[in-house]
């Protein structure tokens, strides 16, 4: 079970992910390369899959590795509490748990954006 209370003091990059979403399969390669990045200034990459058969998850990981923390939400428990409203959907948290900044879909072109947001988090950890 996912318990963000254990990630106090770290910049938290959760993102929503499910087998049938394209622009899924594009995020992952940078989400590992996030996490190798800058997992020792402080970052944790989380995915949270939606799938209901989780056998689609682990085919879809077959092909496309994480690198990073997995968890499985099936009933939409973590993204009803988002409220998300595309996908994938990811949600920076600051180190007090705090969201701080989010985003929809996944585009190349937006990458800069997505690590100035999380490199201006890391720099607030003490």
């Amino acid at each position: 079970t996912l318990d963000l209370d254990q990630y106090k003091n770290k910049v938290v990059y959760m993102d929503f992910w499910a087998s049938w979403c394209g622009p899924c399969r594009k995020s992952f390669p940078w989400l590992n390369s996030i996490q190798s990045k800058f997992e020792d200034k402080g970052l944790v990459v989380i995915g949270i899959n939606l799938d209901a058969d989780f056998n689609k998850a682990e085919d879809f990981l077959k092909s496309v590795p994480a690198e990073f923390k997995l968890f499985s939400d099936p009933k939409a428990q973590w993204a009803d509490k988002y409220k998300l409203i595309g996908m994938p959907s990811s949600f920076v948290l600051d180190g007090n748990g705090e969201i701080r900044h989010r985003h929809v879909g996944f585009k190349k072109s937006d990458i800069d954006d997505y690590e100035k947001s999380i490199v201006s988090l890391l720099s607030e950890l003490k």
